[in-house]
């Protein structure tokens, strides 16, 4: 990372009593023990949850940042990867809280990516009856949008995210510094939830993206700042309007109806999350250029930008039926209705619930003729 683009920035998102900040500094990692003793009366004890990738690198640094503000600080460490986001996985969570007998105001602190973040918060939320957490993003994709938001979950065969909770941290802290230390293909990965938000509301952002890709890729700080804030305040308005997915919440799933399937029909083995969503958004833009909803050229634009991400923009060769049976599992589906989140154009996404298995098959079959 280059040393420019140290600006540091703080993002409130309203929520009423449930209100936090998005603070996004590079460097910041150091510090959050400081940053903690504005959130509590007085510290006390707290355990950071992390996995066995990122706690070698950052453990020893949030520990001492800790320690030093005066926080007894315990540890659970997990494997790493969206196949142990499971109900076990989750167990040892609990085990953990239960042994080091966490009181109900003493926080859990999510040090990883988007697994950890949702685990760590799905327990939190459960842990008698919810104790405060604290979200420490260390993935591109944890920063631009799952870390912020209060979703929680973890996965089941039948479905991603199936079984979790709303439940918002009392703090996201980002320092992109730690983004260097990711694999090409985890930022790559991190990188398509960005482009997610120009795709869905704001189409100056996907073109600035496509003009500032390189950069992104290489982790250059004015552009990784950037894209983290724009991606964060995105994320924080589509919250603050509908925390709990009612409606407009539910936009920000465009490439997820199909990305959770291919993830499941996969068994979490293939594909990083954001790759999938990524070949998922593929299949809306088709499905909306097919319905009359998108102009002709969209689905070409987007892979255009996935391809310059180098991301994977092949749709895996399943059964139109395949397909079927895993959408209906959908979490975010009404009743037996599969949720599709569609395109106008670049910029303008709608939630479509009338989508026929007719029309579902025709978008497979297109695939598979090719």
């Amino acid at each position: 990372m280059s040393e420019t683009g140290t600006a540091q920035h703080t993002y409130r998102v309203e929520l009423g009593p449930r209100s936090y900040d998005i603070h996004i500094e590079p460097g910041c990692l150091g510090r959050l023990g400081e940053a903690m003793a504005g959130l509590f009366s007085s510290p006390s004890r707290c355990m950071v949850i992390s996995n066995v990738t990122v706690a070698p690198l950052y453990m020893d640094s949030v520990r001492t940042s800790l320690e030093l503000a005066g926080w007894q600080v315990s540890e659970c460490i997990l494997a790493d990867g969206e196949r142990y986001k499971t109900m076990e996985s989750f167990g040892l969570i609990m085990d953990a809280l239960m042994e080091a007998k966490l009181s109900r105001n003493e926080p859990v602190i999510a040090l990883g990516g988007g697994v950890v973040g949702d685990m760590t918060g799905f327990a939190a939320a459960c842990y008698r009856r919810g104790i405060p957490f604290i979200q420490v993003p260390t993935t591109v994709l944890a920063q631009v949008d799952s870390s912020v938001g209060g979703k929680t979950a973890i996965n089941h065969p039948h479905g991603k995210n199936m079984i979790g909770a709303f439940y918002q941290p009392k703090l996201v802290w980002i320092d992109p510094t730690v983004l260097n230390t990711l694999e090409l293909r985890e930022i790559r990965a991190g990188i398509a939830e960005a482009v997610k938000y120009g795709l869905i509301r704001d189409a100056a952002l996907f073109a600035w993206m496509r003009e500032n890709m390189h950069a992104a890729l290489n982790l250059d700080a004015d552009v990784l700042g950037k894209m983290i804030l724009s991606s964060c305040r995105h994320k924080a308005e589509v919250v603050m309007a509908d925390e709990t997915e009612q409606g407009q919440r539910a936009l920000l799933n465009l490439g997820h109806t199909f990305g959770h399937a291919i993830e499941s029909m996969t068994h979490y083995s293939t594909y990083l999350h954001g790759e999938a969503v990524a070949i998922g958004t593929l299949m809306a833009a088709r499905l909306s250029e097919q319905l009359g909803h998108a102009p002709a050229g969209t689905e070409d634009a987007i892979r255009t930008c996935y391809r310059q991400v180098g991301l994977p923009v092949d749709v895996p060769a399943f059964s139109a039926q395949q397909w079927l049976d895993a959408m209906g599992h959908d979490k975010k589906n009404v009743g037996s209705r599969i949720r599709y989140i569609l395109l106008h154009g670049i910029g303008n996404a709608f939630l479509a619930e009338d989508v026929s298995p007719d029309a579902i098959c025709s978008l497979i079959d297109s695939y598979l003729a090719e």
